[in-house]
């Protein structure tokens, strides 16, 4: 009987490469994972800088001061931050200065020169210079007559960090959970001041089309009877060769302000929307915060309570995802003459 045959060289040779081969899988799990906090740990620090700049919009700033809430040292920190959110710390700054500036000089009865001094502007006229670059506008004459400017708003860091990090792992499914508040509300004939995409059919792909500085302006629009929001017109409201998503602001009916350019305004007749509001989340959680209540509006069924789904009278909405008040849609409906027996 012959002796059992021994492994050759290679045998050896492929358990090596094998063995080689998972050594360095494991080494490019274990680097990648280290890559990723130590991303999270840079957004984390862009973050207490985002927020120390908030917390201190109107007291003079330094980049030591940055670096000491960041944690790490003044260049390493200035060039974190620009990393982060395309801007270096002090264009941000002033930027962020201006458009604050520009809310008050908008909503309270102020003298430019106070505001100026508010915002850590040295002169009146540092002040206005300044302005007038960012804005196209002086203070004083936007103060006296506001038009649509594109301010500055940022975003968390942290949020927009956790958020796309989130996306590199298979998510666990959850149902949908809490309650969703819904109610009824009447919109008056009013205007809508809006831009228009091309082929957009939701938010991200209108941010590819045309950018995501639209929501600045429409925050800027004085007149606004409500929030901006984000909105799938009907048929009747578009345009041959445009697209279905838009951002646009409502103002009053009788609204006789010019369009910024780019934009146009239309009329809105009057109309009922059903309001569903869902549960606060974690704001890097928005998109399962939306997610839950499409599955909710899904499956509801309006005309247990007197209505109808009306989807070509109105625009259906949405508004700004904010994790403290819940993701809000609204759907236009009709009221029915009669409400069916359950």
């Amino acid at each position: 009987m012959l002796p059992p045959r021994l492994p050759g060289r290679q045998h050896f040779q492929k358990a090596a490469l094998a063995y080689i081969i998972h050594g360095f899988h494991q080494w490019q799990v274990n680097y990648n994972e280290g890559l990723k906090m130590e991303k999270l740990d840079s957004a984390l620090a862009v973050q207490r800088m985002q927020d120390y700049i908030e917390k201190n919009i109107q007291n003079p700033v330094t980049l030591h001061d940055l670096a000491r809430s960041a944690g790490y040292s003044p260049f390493h920190s200035a060039r974190l931050f620009k990393e982060y959110t395309g801007k270096p710390p002090f264009e941000y700054i002033r930027t962020l200065r201006l458009s604050r500036a520009a809310l008050k000089l908008r909503d309270e009865k102020v003298k430019v020169v106070d505001v100026a001094l508010d915002f850590v502007f040295d002169s009146h006229e540092g002040f206005t210079r300044a302005f007038s670059k960012e804005f196209g506008v002086t203070p004083y004459k936007y103060s006296k007559s506001p038009v649509p400017i594109y301010l500055f708003l940022p975003n968390s860091i942290r949020a927009r960090y956790l958020y796309f990090l989130k996306g590199e792992h298979q998510m666990e499914g959850k149902p949908a959970g809490g309650t969703v508040f819904v109610q009824v509300i009447e919109r008056p004939e009013r205007k809508l001041t809006l831009k228009r995409g091309v082929k957009a059919k939701d938010y991200f792909e209108y941010c590819e089309e045309i950018g995501c500085d639209v929501w600045g302006l429409l925050c800027s629009v004085k007149e606004a009877l409500y929030e901006p929001v984000g909105m799938w017109l009907p048929e009747a409201f578009r345009t041959p060769g445009t697209s279905t998503y838009v951002q646009g602001v409502e103002v009053p009916a009788d609204y006789n302000g010019a369009a910024p350019e780019g934009f146009e305004i239309i009329s809105l007749p009057p109309c009922k929307m059903m309001v569903f509001q869902g549960q606060p989340f974690e704001e890097e959680h928005f998109d399962e915060a939306i997610a839950d209540l499409w599955e909710v509006m899904k499956t509801y069924k309006p005309e247990l309570y007197g209505f109808a789904w009306a989807d070509e009278d109105a625009p259906r909405f949405q508004m700004e995802p904010q994790g403290y008040r819940g993701y809000i849609e609204a759907r236009p409906v009709r009221q029915l003459e009669q409400i069916p027996k359950t």
